[in-house]
């Protein structure tokens, strides 16, 4: 059992020690408690530990955050390049210069709230930090710890849990109707058509419709997906699809047709697209390029067309357009790769409002069939008084 013993520093405050033994029965000790109870819950702990085969030893914890994410590096061999980069700049520019001689033991959650908070106040020189990038920086400290943990050498993660963080103000979406999608096309220089079709009805991402190939092309309108290119500093890189998950999207048969005409000058393999003057997998386009010149002249001929517009909005416009022909939520979950109908919900849920109309219309239609001569509400007894 553990004992717990008083001492007194020099100047004169009063402290407490906890003398036990690990489960190899070796005697060690913890000093520094302020006070009794914390000692007495230590203790505790400890007992417990031993006994549920969770015990820790104190020295595991000794060693700093720099040491750990050396290890945790090397260790994210399931995300993309880009976005193992994307850590690795975030611990070298804000998680290393605050945690990096800490050792992981004596990191608590207050410290972790408290340089969360520093992060985003007003008050932070030069700026406070956009909340999406909080969380980003918070994230990746937290995965640190989480590699502390699964090696044994903290038994929880301090960064976890109930850490409050600025709240994600989501930016609204930027959707085309079908008619502003076709005056899109219409403008854009006659490469980017399908280009634009593609992404605007079947809501593939970029980096997908750049890896396509002739052989993807399957018949009936389908699509096969199984690799995506995404961006490494200034180069492409292909990978396996978002999710690790191949799927098959549709399209109109309009738009295969586009794609059956490029694919016949091109081998089975062959990418159907690269770039017109390097040959290489196709960017996504920067400021001021085609599609941003395609957009600004929509705009000067129709006021109620988007002043700016992404490729990647392109998606959000073939997720609007499923939506409003009545695609069912599963399916537009497939069409799109995501995870589950509760993401596709979370990022298009406002667009399904409209089809509580549709739903209490056909219920009505139901319910209340023209014809049937029920009324409601409207009936008395025979000689009773209305009004």
């Amino acid at each position: 059992m553990a004992t717990i013993e008083p001492y007194f520093l020099a100047s004169g405050a009063k402290r407490y020690r906890v003398r036990y033994r690990t489960p190899d029965r070796r005697s060690t000790d913890k000093r520094g408690f302020t006070t009794l109870r914390d000692a007495k819950a230590f203790a505790a702990t400890v007992e417990v530990d031993k006994m549920t085969g969770q015990f820790i030893p104190v020295a595991a914890g000794k060693v700093t955050v720099a040491d750990m994410s050396a290890q945790w590096l090397p260790s994210l061999i399931d995300v993309t390049e880009s976005w193992r980069r994307r850590q690795e700049s975030i611990w070298h520019v804000h998680v290393q210069p605050k945690w990096g001689r800490w050792y992981v033991a004596n990191i608590g959650h207050d410290d972790v709230q408290q340089w969360a908070a520093e992060l985003s106040s007003p008050t932070r020189e030069p700026q406070p930090l956009a909340p999406k990038t909080v969380r980003h920086i918070v994230g990746v400290l937290a995965s640190i710890l989480d590699y502390a943990v699964a090696a044994n050498r903290i038994g929880t993660n301090p960064a976890r849990g109930d850490i409050r963080l600025p709240r994600v103000t989501r930016a609204e979406k930027t959707m085309l109707t079908a008619g502003q999608l076709q005056v899109l096309a219409d403008e854009v220089p006659d490469f980017y058509q399908p280009i634009v079709w593609l992404l605007g009805s079947s809501g593939m991402r970029w980096g997908e419709m750049a890896a396509l190939r002739p052989l993807d092309l399957i018949g009936g309108g389908r699509i096969r997906l199984s690799r995506s290119y995404s961006k490494s500093d200034t180069r492409s890189i292909l990978k396996d699809l978002k999710g690790h998950e191949a799927r098959t999207v549709i399209v109109p048969p309009q738009v295969e047709a586009m794609l059956t005409a490029i694919a016949e000058d091109r081998a089975r393999d062959e990418l159907l697209w690269t770039g017109q003057r390097n040959g290489l997998p196709l960017k996504p386009p920067k400021s001021g390029n085609w599609l941003d010149a395609a957009v600004k002249r929509c705009y000067a001929a129709d006021p109620d067309f988007p002043t700016k517009l992404s490729a990647h909005e392109l998606r959000h416009t073939a997720a609007s357009l499923m939506i409003s022909s009545g695609a069912h939520v599963k399916t537009i979950q497939r069409q799109l790769g995501h995870k589950s109908a509760a993401m596709t919900l979370d990022q298009y849920g406002h667009l399904f409002d409209d089809d509580l109309d549709v739903i209490a219309d056909a219920m009505g239609s139901a319910l209340f069939p023209p014809g049937c001569g029920q009324s409601v509400g409207t009936s008395t007894e025979s000689g009773g008084e209305t009004g």
